[in-house]
């Protein structure tokens, strides 16, 4: 990445980058299984949930309690619990404004944000891995992928999703990330082999050897030409495939070969919504992982839909989970008859391997659903962090204002949840769910990044697609500055949590905002510095 002009970063930067090092150090020492956690982040000050705001229900209570993987309990997040988001939001703003407390505000990108790549658009985004989250260095480069699309192709920038190819980016571990660019190393998958004719997001894990798995979505569209064209229509399938092939490095790069792609799972209907059942169904980011907790196994977390036909779900008073007797709560009847929130049902879906090749997988009822609450569980991650000598799993996806359902208000961000297992009685962080997100004035309506509402902050939407890497630091893509569309990764940020309370660490790079894309790496495989 270029430095920013008006930014002088990299000393105060260098300082961050050792304390985070020594604390990939300190994670060495910790008892197994702790030791197959992520690198902590830091505890974030104060450490308190919030405190209830008179007028508004209070968030349901929620036990952390872990369950085995197979059974057939869902945690919910609740109206009750996403009511929490307005209810910490201050109403005396004035308008457009962010009305959302700091320690959720993602701080302010710099409308005049340095280009990643003059020829492709870049946006979600994520890095080489194993199966417990370490990010790793191969043979002293850092490998990154992203969902990429031409930028001179003739489409605009939000005609890219129907166009999205899987691409790569590598740079050398030592490189400044203040001011070494990123090497694009082109599309990673050869022309016409994946599953679909688009690539939707995933992940990529570093096999034995040199082999590397990449879980993506296999997204096909009918009518890319129509759709680039302003129309379109037809609705695409999609299905969770993998792809197998080799990773090389010398002293010029990193290339890739020889992938064999294999589909592994499409929606049943039953647990997850398919095509048939809704033409919007989401089903798409494989993210695996391995759980401590249960060796030899691999699971993978997915967001989903709650199965059946569009707008035949009913809502629940689980769904809305208010305490008994609460006097600021709605009712399952007058939900149901005219909020229409029926037809928001977003889930976070979890799949169990059933090989060691990764080629066959089953479902498992889901992990966490958002009916009646929201639409959209996207790019969901477990990520396992030890707090005082045991494993906590928090579950972190992300979600847009305008996918909310009727009576709801949150920002595009990062949603997170805690629990003492992969299948857990999630709390959401904060008691909301809400743990990062743009600057917003939320007492304005929902509204969308490619058609903004002009009176709302003007960085709503500079930011989406994060990506929690170990240590709390966050990455994203910049998609719309003040009216200026992105297509580039956001500087770097860093969240501190611990027991289910977060807070943005404004003291990390420049005022809180680090190098643009920077996903440093944690472990070094096949070579460290062979080719620094």
């Amino acid at each position: 990445m270029h430095e920013h002009p008006n930014t002088h970063r990299k000393l105060r930067w260098r300082s961050v980058a050792a304390a985070l090092a020594a604390a990939v150090a300190a994670s060495v020492f910790l008892a197994v299984p702790s030791a197959q956690a992520n690198t902590p982040s830091d505890p974030p000050s104060g450490g308190q949930m919030p405190a209830p705001t008179p007028g508004f229900p209070l968030p349901t209570k929620h036990t952390q309690q872990a369950f085995d993987p197979a059974a057939a309990f869902t945690s919910k997040w609740t109206r009750a619990d996403a009511k929490q988001i307005m209810a910490q939001s201050s109403t005396s703003v004035t308008p457009g404004q962010n009305s959302m407390s700091p320690n959720v505000t993602m701080p302010e990108i710099p409308q005049d944000f340095p280009a990643m790549n003059d020829d492709v658009w870049v946006w979600d985004t994520w890095s080489l891995t194993d199966e417990n989250a370490n990010q790793i260095s191969y043979k002293g480069w850092d490998v990154i992928f992203s969902l990429v699309a031409d930028r001179h192709a003739g489409y605009g920038f939000d005609q890219r999703h129907w166009n999205a190819r899987i691409g790569y980016f590598f740079r050398k571990t030592n490189a400044d990330p203040a001011k070494d660019k990123w090497n694009y190393g082109g599309h990673l998958f050869l022309d016409n082999t994946s599953v679909g004719n688009t690539e939707w997001s995933g992940s990529t894990r570093l096999m034995q050897g040199n082999h590397v798995n990449v879980f993506y979505t296999a997204t096909t569209f009918y009518d890319v030409a129509e759709r680039n064209a302003g129309g379109g229509g037809i609705a695409p399938d999609a299905v969770i495939a993998k792809a197998l092939g080799n990773i090389h490095a010398d002293k010029n790069g990193v290339s890739f070969d020889g992938f064999e792609h294999t589909k592994l799972l499409e929606p049943d209907g039953v647990m997850y919504q398919n095509k048939a059942q809704n033409p919007g169904f989401a089903f798409r980011d494989p993210y695996t992982f391995a759980d401590p907790a249960h060796p030899g196994k691999t699971f993978m977390v997915f967001e989903g839909n709650t199965g059946g036909q569009r707008g035949d779900y009913k809502c629940t008073d689980q769904d809305l989970g208010y305490q008994p007797g609460d006097a600021n709560a709605e009712s399952a009847n007058t939900v149901n008859a005219t909020t229409g929130a029926w037809f928001q049902t977003a889930n976070v879906g979890l799949a169990v391997a059933d090989n060691k090749d990764l080629t066959k997988w089953h479902f498992l009822p889901p992990v966490l659903s958002a009916n009646c609450v929201n639409d959209q569980t996207e790019r969901p991650q477990i990520f396992i962090q030890n707090e005082g000598g045991k494993n906590k799993y928090y579950l972190f996806t992300i979600s847009h204002q305008f996918t909310y359902a009727d009576g709801m208000r949150g920002p595009d961000g990062v949603y997170g949840f805690v629990g003492d297992g992969v299948r857990s009685d999630y709390q959401p962080m904060n008691n909301s769910g809400l743990t990062l997100a743009s600057p917003t004035d939320l007492n304005m309506p929902a509204n969308a990044p490619e058609g903004p509402d002009p009176r709302q902050n003007g960085r709503q939407f500079q930011a989406y697609s994060h990506y929690v890497q170990p240590g709390g630091l966050v990455q994203s893509f910049i998609d719309n500055v003040n009216g200026v569309r992105g297509g580039s990764l956001s500087p770097t940020v860093k969240i501190n949590f611990r027991n289910g309370v977060s807070a943005v660490d404004r003291t990390f790079g420049q005022n809180g905002l680090g190098p643009f894309g920077y996903l440093p790496t944690n472990l070094n495989v096949g070579g460290a510095g062979l080719y620094k």
